[in-house]
């Protein structure tokens, strides 16, 4: 934003004074270096004549990032009830750190205040940083932007340290500037409090740097440019990245800016053990669900009766497509995730083109987009199939020799439909419900939360099967 306009707007509904604008402009004249360097959006706010709400008189937006804005906010007013940090700070003269507030488009940030005073030490604005909180995730920092604000930056920090502190109060990282020689220039509060976790000692200007980490003298004495590298110290990790101003004897000095990743590298740890947690729970789940089947099978060949040897069948295809649901998130990338397309021809080619089906010509055909569910709810689903086409197989094609399945599903963005049609005899609504039905019912209501119905049609029957689909459910 242009200073004339940052006057403009202070003259028109503002009490500040020629002197206290002038200090205003100043500042304005920086905050592009500290939304670069920051990755966020600068601000900064007055009181209005009025003293109920504040104007924003400047901003500026990162050009090593992405604005969390649309539009320009200059000129705009900021109220209390949006942003009670803001008009604090102009109040009271203190400074407010990572307050939540909601921006001007609606969007929640994580925002830091400080305040800009005169020369009589009194209030004339806010200055204000403002990042995007719906994703905590940061991107890697632009180093090639950031190489070409640090030269800017050093000057200001070393010969007008004292007359803008508000500056370093808005900088995350530890940051140091160095001479020629690595002694310590300058360093904002955060590196003196890092210094001090890491070494129990206070950093003092004039120091060398490798006095109190004696692990950051390699990249120091490197004639790289510019080096980001990741450190164990006093067993944390600290990222350091090191730029240099100037080239070879014309050096101007160093900067090294330390960021704490212990915290995001330890989590990172964590979710890995979990993963192989789980997916090594899952592998046993299978094997021991195959090795359950594997035991019926056996107790069928060598003691069940003739008779009865359905009654296993059945109990056996449940096992089965209860293990399928594990396979498949063995084979895939995803601990907790299943492919219901996979899952259901999985399943459905298991009962059509086994052993006992081989007297009858049956076909089985699958229709629907690759969709993700969760595995608690696969497998219910995985039951739910099972029943459905173990029951065209048994009811469906009696006295025929062949027969078709058809087991298709269609979602939107709340609800998910199976349906299994066959072209076998027809439902009859006299009919009794079985062992099998019963189950997809009490599974369909119970488990999945939905509804269950079963039609007859002109072509056969058809089973309908539709229940609720949450957020994590998402269509491939």
């Amino acid at each position: 934003m242009k200073n004339y306009s940052l006057e403009t707007l202070c003259r028109q509904h503002t009490n500040l004074t020629a002197e206290d604008i002038s200090k205003l402009k100043e500042v304005a004249g920086n905050i592009q270096l500290i939304a670069d360097l920051n990755q966020s959006n600068i601000f900064i706010d007055c009181l209005t004549s009025e003293g109920t709400h504040a104007i924003v008189v400047a901003e500026a937006a990162p050009s090593t990032g992405k604005s969390i804005y649309k539009n320009t906010v200059a000129g705009k007013f900021a109220y209390d009830a949006f942003e009670p940090g803001v008009m604090f700070t102009l109040k009271t003269g203190r400074y407010i750190s990572t307050n939540r507030a909601l921006t001007q488009e609606g969007k929640t940030v994580e925002q830091s205040v400080v305040p800009i005073k005169n020369e009589n030490n009194l209030v004339i604005g806010s200055l204000i940083m403002e990042k995007d909180i719906s994703d905590r995730v940061q991107t890697q920092l632009k180093m090639e932007a950031l190489s070409e604000a640090t030269e800017k930056l050093s000057g200001m920090l070393i010969g007008m340290a004292e007359s803008r502190p508000i500056i370093s109060e808005v900088i995350e990282e530890s940051l140091f500037f160095l001479d020629h020689e690595h002694r310590i220039l300058y360093c904002n509060p955060s590196a003196t409090t890092m210094v001090h976790e890491l070494c129990s000692a206070d950093c003092c200007m004039g120091n060398l740097i490798t006095d109190y980490l004696p692990i950051l003298k390699e990249m120091i004495d490197s004639d790289d440019e510019l080096l980001v590298k990741e450190v164990k110290v006093a067993k944390k990790t600290i990222q350091v990245k090191k730029i240099k101003l100037g080239q070879g004897e014309k050096s101007s000095g160093t900067f090294i800016i330390l960021k704490d990743l212990t915290e995001l590298r330890e989590k990172e740890r964590e979710l890995i053990v979990k993963s192989v947690a789980i997916r090594e729970i899952h592998h046993r789940v299978k094997n021991n669900l195959q090795t359950v089947a594997s035991l019926l099978r056996l107790q069928m060949r060598l003691e069940v009766p003739e008779e009865s040897k359905k009654h296993f069948v059945k109990s056996l295809n449940r096992i089965l497509s209860i293990a399928s649901v594990y396979e498949i998130i063995l084979a895939n990338s995803s601990e907790d995730e299943v492919d219901l397309y996979s899952l259901i021809q999985k399943i459905g080619n298991m009962l059509v083109y086994n052993d006992e089906q081989q007297q009858k010509e049956i076909s089985i055909h699958y229709e629907g987009s690759r969709l993700l569910i969760s595995s608690s709810k696969a497998v219910s689903m995985a039951l739910v199939i099972n029943e459905l086409v173990q029951n065209c197989l048994k009811h469906a094609f009696q006295g025929r020799s062949s027969g078709h399945i058809e087991v298709s599903f269609k979602n939107d963005e709340s609800e998910l439909e199976v349906l299994v049609n066959d072209d076998g005899i027809g439902y009859s609504e006299n009919a009794k419900h079985s062992f099998g039905l019963d189950i997809v019912k009490m599974m369909v209501e119970h488990d999945l939360g939905g509804q269950f119905a079963i039609i007859r049609t002109e072509q056969g029957t058809m089973t309908s099967v539709k229940f609720p689909i949450e957020g994590q459910e998402v269509q491939l």
